[in-house]
């Protein structure tokens, strides 16, 4: 299928990009760090709120500090756009809607993250928006949604791991394409080369990656979609904290190395996982370090979660640690199938994890 998720892992070592003719493993270490001499390599924290006045930074909410637009910088050169740093993963399709008209139409993938789900439910039900959930793999029904004003995709999309074609989509679409990259990360996809017009992150998952800060991340193609944003994250006040911005440009220095490895585990276990007889379903798109896996039904993937000593229950994903969760406890994803375990893969030996799951699952 053209247009998938079908950069993957293979610029991980290598390939060039436009910017620099560098990779994205060399961009991630190197993007966004100061440069002259007697600066320090790294952007410290800055923690100021305002600045003296006669230069074109007067006040942090409007003008940003030093240490976001670092993180803007980094993560602009590998998504291939202009970015803006938000307080929250969620903040990023606030500010999103905060620039449509009232009425606007907007689809959304019947599977997705809850709390995008949640936020665009509530805009329908207040009269803010129209919104309509779509099958993320019925492309079709997707095109024919084209003359909607917002198409917010999610591939692959959380829990589901479906896969959804977004250089058809985008093709297609009268409107803005927004695509959450999270899972993916700008180092399995580049959605803004496959015709979307907004990149989100919740960088508080993959890219900050040892899940200690909330931050959001959007990518423009166009400055001027990027300075509507930009526009949106003031008036709403959604603005990174200086420690925030600081820890997920540090994670993002080491994404590649940690991407690589859990990327290696992931594939490993959802191969084992595929062949063991309690699952009744795999969900792995061939790459990333997310797993779904199903039990036939709630109680028995209760049972399986209960029982693992490794690998910890836990709502979020992408860190060092290995984390699973059962997705349809959620109200959010009550139409989620009932034995369906979310797998985070960490870093930890993949033998350990393997170890833990089969004592688990029996």
């Amino acid at each position: 299928m053209a247009g998938v998720w079908h950069v993957i892992i293979r610029d991980l070592y290598g390939g060039g990009v436009d910017t620099n003719d560098w990779s994205p493993r060399t961009l991630a270490v190197a993007a966004g760090r100061p440069e002259g001499p007697g600066e320090p390599l790294n952007v410290p924290i800055v923690a100021a709120s305002t600045f003296d006045a006669g230069a074109d930074r007067a006040y942090s909410r409007e003008n940003g500090t030093p240490t976001w637009e670092a993180l803007e910088t980094a993560i602009g050169a590998l998504e291939g756009g202009h970015a803006t740093a938000f307080a929250s993963g969620i903040a990023t399709l606030s500010a999103v809607v905060d620039t449509l008209k009232v009425g606007a139409k907007v689809c959304v993938p019947t599977f997705s993250y809850a709390g995008s789900r949640g936020l665009l439910a509530h805009a329908h039900r207040t009269g803010r928006l129209v919104v309509t959930e779509i099958a993320p793999d019925d492309t079709a029904a997707w095109v024919a949604a084209a003359d909607a004003d917002l198409l917010w995709l999610e591939s692959p999309t959380n829990p589901t791991l479906d896969v959804i074609d977004i250089e058809t989509i985008a093709a297609a679409a009268k409107g803005l394409v927004a695509v959450d990259n999270t899972f993916a990360t700008p180092l399995g996809q580049r959605p803004l080369e496959l015709g979307a017009d907004i990149v989100v992150h919740s960088a508080t998952k993959l890219i900050g990656g040892h899940s200690d800060l909330l931050l959001g991340l959007t990518i423009a193609a166009d400055e001027g979609v990027a300075k509507d944003l930009r526009d949106a994250r003031t008036r709403m006040g959604a603005t990174p904290g200086a420690l925030e911005a600081w820890l997920a440009l540090r994670g993002l220095r080491t994404l590649p190395v940690r991407l690589a490895e859990q990327t290696r585990s992931a594939a490993l276990l959802a191969a084992r996982l595929l062949d063991h007889p309690a699952i009744t379903r795999v969900r792995y798109p061939g790459s990333g370090t997310m797993i779904a896996f199903e039990l036939p039904d709630a109680e028995t993937a209760d049972k399986v979660i209960g029982s693992l000593r490794l690998i910890r229950a836990a709502t979020s994903l992408g860190g060092v640690e290995s984390l699973v969760e059962r997705r349809a406890w959620l109200a959010g994803d009550a139409h989620v199938p009932a034995g369906l375990v979310r797998f985070s893969v960490g870093l930890e030996d993949p033998e350990d994890l393997w170890t833990d799951l089969a004592s688990a699952l029996g």
